[in-house]
């Protein structure tokens, strides 16, 4: 089997993963949004919260290492960093650079609790970068479907 071959069906796994975590990141994300942003949640307000903060986490980190890494070598483009790999996309038109740079910052204060003292912005921003992220994903789905790679 040819290289490109296996990179194109490893790209295709990993594309219906990420299809597959996104359909539970939407789902948080309307339960989230019914409950709305509030100065005080009640306990279950809070585990739905983490819910949809641990499944953005995991739908931008299958998304920025698996996806975007993949793309890259497909196209056989030298972009070792992930600015590197932002830039990237952001001249092929799949996303801003910034927004990208974005959603993996806060991926990582996710997982490293860095905004533990501020969790009422964790979550505004996680539902606007969720927003963000879904966008993303669907125009690299585009990308990859008129390339019939998808």
């Amino acid at each position: 089997m040819k290289n490109e071959e296996l990179m194109i069906r490893e790209l295709k796994d990993d594309f219906d993963n990420l299809e597959n975590s996104l359909a539970t990141l939407e789902f948080s994300l309307g339960h989230c949004r019914e409950i709305g942003l509030k100065d005080k949640y009640e306990d279950m307000d809070l585990v739905m919260f983490e819910s949809l903060t641990a499944r953005f986490s995991r739908s931008s980190d299958i998304y920025t290492q698996k996806i975007v890494k993949g793309i890259v070598f497909l196209l056989r483009e030298n972009a070792v960093t992930f600015i590197d790999r932002a830039n990237l996309f952001e001249k092929l038109d799949i996303s801003a650079a910034e927004d990208l740079k974005l959603i993996r910052d806060l991926r990582n204060e996710i997982s490293h609790e860095y905004r533990s003292s501020d969790i009422e912005g964790t979550f505004e921003a996680v539902m606007e970068y969720s927003d963000k992220l879904l966008e993303i994903i669907e125009k690299t789905k585009v990308f990859l479907l008129e390339r019939k790679i998808l």
